[in-house]
C-alpha cells in the first residue's frame, strides 16, 4: 500500500505559518503594552518623588512653582500614556482574535489529518489482514491438494 499522503498538507502548513505569524504579532502588541505601562509606573514614581520635593524646608516659591509645573506636565504625561494603553489594550485584543482564529483554523486542519491518518492506519490493518488470508488459505488449500493426491 502507498504512503500516507494528506492532500491538504499544504494548506496545513499555510495554516500553521499564519497562526506562528499572529502568535509574533500578538507577542509585539503585549510587548508593546507592557512598555506603555512600565511608562506610566515611571511618571507615577516620579510624581511622588517631585510632590515629596515640593514643600521641603528651605525651597523657594520659584522652586515650588517650578516643581508644580514639573508635576503638571508629569500629569499631561500620565494621562497621554493612559490614552496610549487603552489603544495597546485594543491592538492587543484585535490581535488575539486574529491569533484565535488562525489557531482555530489550524486545529481543524490537524483534527482532520489525524482522522485521515487513523482511517489509513485502519485501511492498512484490514489489507494485511487479507493478505494474511489468503496466505494461510492458500497453505491449506495446497495442503489439501497434496494430501488428497
Amino acid at each position: 500500500m502507498k504512503k500516507f499522503s494528506f492532500s491538504l498538507e499544504k494548506v496545513l502548513e499555510l495554516k500553521a505559518y499564519r497562526e506562528r505569524e499572529s502568535e509574533i504579532e500578538l507577542g509585539r502588541a503585549i510587548g508593546a503594552l507592557t512598555a506603555v505601562e512600565q511608562e506610566i509606573q515611571d511618571v507615577a514614581k516620579k510624581r511622588v518623588e517631585a510632590a515629596s520635593l515640593r514643600f521641603l524646608p528651605g525651597r523657594k516659591s520659584a522652586e515650588i512653582y517650578n516643581t508644580d509645573l514639573y508635576i503638571i506636565r508629569l500629569d499631561k504625561l500620565k494621562d497621554k500614556l493612559f490614552e496610549d494603553a487603552a489603544k495597546a489594550e485594543l491592538v492587543v485584543a484585535a490581535a488575539r482574535e486574529k491569533y484565535i482564529e488562525a489557531s482555530r483554523e489550524r486545529k481543524v486542519l490537524d483534527k482532520l489529518r489525524e482522522k485521515r491518518l487513523q482511517e489509513y492506519k485502519k485501511n492498512l490493518m484490514n489489507e494485511e489482514i487479507k493478505e494474511l488470508d489468503d496466505i494461510s488459505n492458500g497453505r491449506q488449500a495446497r495442503q489439501s491438494i497434496l494430501g488428497g493426491s
